[in-house]
């Protein structure tokens, strides 16, 4: 529901968010109370001493003022229960008992500052009493701090724009004012943003490149959340009620539904050549990340094995290998390649904001010149992934829209500069002139692979690119299509970065304030139950986003009430700043997709190593939604990937010698 307003300003928290914290503080406050009462009934015969009447008076008044906090606590719990996520009415009362809930933190720290100026003065008594004292009196200020920390992180510093007449708007200004109003709203929704962001990535640096994507992200999220008035916890309910209801629709699909028609022959050998061919490159997407990813996949050899090359001094034939910055990762890139040092022609680990590390090797097994491209690892690749503006490229190619993610591109172009403007390549070829070009990457890294295959087509015809969980915002749609014959992307299952774009993120919130509109259950049963389902599963048939006309009253706010249409704090514009087709236009993923799907999944964590997949061509249309689950995060992690290559890939050379497929890997052209 749209954010509490008190003392004149909105806040990011709502009047149905303090039923776990209220619990918490009553848990809390109850055990202290009742040490009080302890303290007091066994040592109050003991508090004759100096100093003593003014201790005995400190702890009955503080139990007085705990018991007047439980049963106001107590209250804003049963109140914060009452209404839905659209229906705050039964809350309305909140806002009076917040106030008298703030009210009471004045006695309580007036109490505090004596109890502790008391101690202090050296009070000569029972050393029980004076440790049970000493106790209330640090309990007492870790409250209050704590209270102070929650105030500073539910602070919206947009919440003072709100204006006292909300539900008019900005619609009795002229325009010229209303335009005014909107564009100052803007920027300063923008502005907050970028300083939030500066602040998170205070060590990344002050150059150009840096400041573009500092405000690029700015713009993207201010876009992102301008036009609705949800707190966070409004969009965990959400995601928890769409998982289940996206399980309950999969689980009444009928087969003819879910299976397309089966594959030919040719597209069998297809699949099978490229499994092989990815289940190969892989190893050296994984090997550009270095020795952080090399030491994840090995907890207990890794260290020992690559941890020298950072202690001792530069090895001589590292001397024959280009770069900078790989001393501690070469290590970890041998032990997962399997190459020689002699095998490499260019290593690179310089990191910075469309700047992208990536090595150059000869691969001999597959007579290739393999270029790997680093995926997201560090604050500024991050900023290279949040800048997700389109831009044009120029291309020698007869591709009518060139256009592509803004960040990767930059990236991409920063690692063609390298390979073509220092030689790297040609020094490769000149070596081995009659290896084929081959790029790869995962993640962002896949991304830039992509991006730069086709910047290399034109000289290297050839070339082939294997992207492993590619972002899905990436290339325009006439890109997309130019890219399928010599593009290869892998993806694996809920893998969430694939499904990934400004217009999926779009749907995605459009669909979280559908499924929050329709449901009528309260939120704290939203969390509770969607906590349940993640852990430990059950049917998604009874998720509550039925009207199943319980005791609770019909949600009152509509879908479009939690867009704010009515709040020029929020509102810049009639429609979503996010759906504009010049700067964020529909991108698509690289070439053709590889998908992955483990079979008999249960969508729950799962670390069984015998778990086997299955493998087949799909459509782009496929990942043109984003679907919620446990595994949206670890389905992307490059361990959970090779894994599942290693399975899927040995599953199918076993298969070999079966008479016929069975129906598992069914796939579309």
């Amino acid at each position: 529901m749209p954010g509490m307003v008190l003392f004149g300003r909105r806040w990011a928290i709502a009047s149905d968010d303090l039923v776990f914290p209220g619990i918490f503080e009553l848990f809390l406050r109850v055990l202290w109370w009742i040490g009080i009462l302890s303290l007091y009934l066994l040592h109050r015969g003991k508090l004759d001493c100096a100093g003593g009447v003014l201790l005995s008076s400190y702890l009955i008044v503080l139990m007085v003022l705990l018991a007047v906090i439980i049963c106001t606590v107590s209250a804003i719990v049963c109140v914060s229960m009452k209404g839905t996520i659209c229906n705050p009415g039964p809350r309305k009362s909140m806002s009076k008992l917040l106030y008298v809930r703030l009210a009471l933190f004045l006695p309580e720290l007036v109490w505090a500052s004596l109890g502790a100026a008391w101690i202090a003065d050296g009070v000569q008594c029972d050393q029980a009493v004076v440790n049970g004292i000493i106790a209330t009196v640090v309990v007492s200020w870790v409250i209050i701090a704590s209270t102070v920390v929650t105030i500073i992180i539910v602070f919206d510093p947009l919440g003072g724009k709100t204006p006292l007449y909300p539900s008019a708007g900005p619609g009795h200004l002229d325009s010229h004012e209303s335009s005014q109003l909107l564009s100052g709203l803007k920027t300063a929704a923008t502005g907050v943003w970028e300083t939030r962001v500066k602040v998170l990535c205070c060590c990344v640096g002050n150059d150009d490149h840096t400041r573009a994507a500092f405000s690029s992200t700015a713009e993207l999220f201010s876009a992102y959340f301008s036009d609705t008035d949800l707190v966070p916890s409004d969009i965990a309910a959400g995601l928890a009620l769409l998982h289940q209801q996206q399980d309950n629709i999969r689980n009444n699909q009928g087969p003819d539904q879910v299976i397309s028609h089966p594959p030919g022959p040719s597209q069998e050998a297809d699949l099978d050549a490229e499994l092989e061919n990815c289940h190969h490159y892989m190893q050296f997407a994984a090997a550009a990340y270095g020795w952080p990813l090399y030491v994840y996949r090995n907890p207990f050899t890794g260290l020992c094995r690559v941890g020298g090359d950072c202690c001792r001094n530069r090895a001589p034939e590292y001397d024959l290998v280009g770069g900078d910055q790989f001393n501690c990762h070469f290590g970890s890139i041998l032990h997962t390649t399997g190459l020689q040092y002699r095998d490499f022609i260019h290593v690179s680990f310089h990191d910075k904001v469309y700047e992208l590390p990536f090595l150059v090797a000869l691969d001999h097994r597959k007579e290739s010149v393999v270029v790997a491209v680093r995926g997201t690892m560090s604050l500024q690749d991050i900023l290279t992934d949040l800048s997700a503006e389109s831009e044009t490229l120029v291309l020698e190619c007869e591709v009518q829209d060139c256009s592509a993610h803004k960040g990767i591109s930059q990236a991409a172009r920063y690692v063609y500069g390298r390979l073509v403007n220092h030689g790297i390549l040609s020094q490769a070829f000149s070596i081995a002139p009659e290896y084929r070009l081959v790029i790869v990457g995962h993640s962002l890294g896949a991304g830039a692979a992509a991006l730069l295959a086709i910047m290399l087509r034109n000289s290297y015809p050839q070339v082939r690119c294997y992207a492993f969980s590619p972002p899905r915002g990436l290339l325009s749609k006439s890109l997309y299509e130019y890219s399928k014959s010599f593009i290869v992307s892998l993806v694996l299952g809920k893998d969430v970065i694939p499904r990934l774009s400004v217009t999926n993120l779009e749907d995605l919130k459009k669909r979280i304030l559908r499924v929050i509109a329709h449901c009528n259950k309260p939120k704290y049963r939203i969390l509770l139950r969607g906590c349940w389902y993640e852990l430990f599963g059950g049917s998604p048939e009874n998720f509550p986003t039925e009207l199943d006309g319980g005791d609770l009253m019909q949600p009152l706010l509509g879908e479009q009430s939690l867009r704010t249409h009515g709040s020029p704090a929020y509102s810049f514009s009639s429609d979503s700043p996010l759906e504009s087709p010049t700067k964020y236009p529909p991108l698509y993923p690289p070439g053709r997709i590889i998908h992955l799907e483990e079979e008999g999944s249960s969508g729950r964590f799962s670390c069984c190593p015998a778990a086997h997949y299955s493998a087949k061509w799909s459509h782009e249309s496929e990942f043109s939604r984003i679907l919620i689950g446990p595994k949206m995060l670890t389905d992307h992690m490059p361990d959970i990937l090779m894994r599942a290559l290693d399975r899927v890939v040995s599953d199918r050379a076993a298969c070999l010698s079966c008479p016929a497929r069975g129906g598992a890997d069914v796939g579309v052209a």
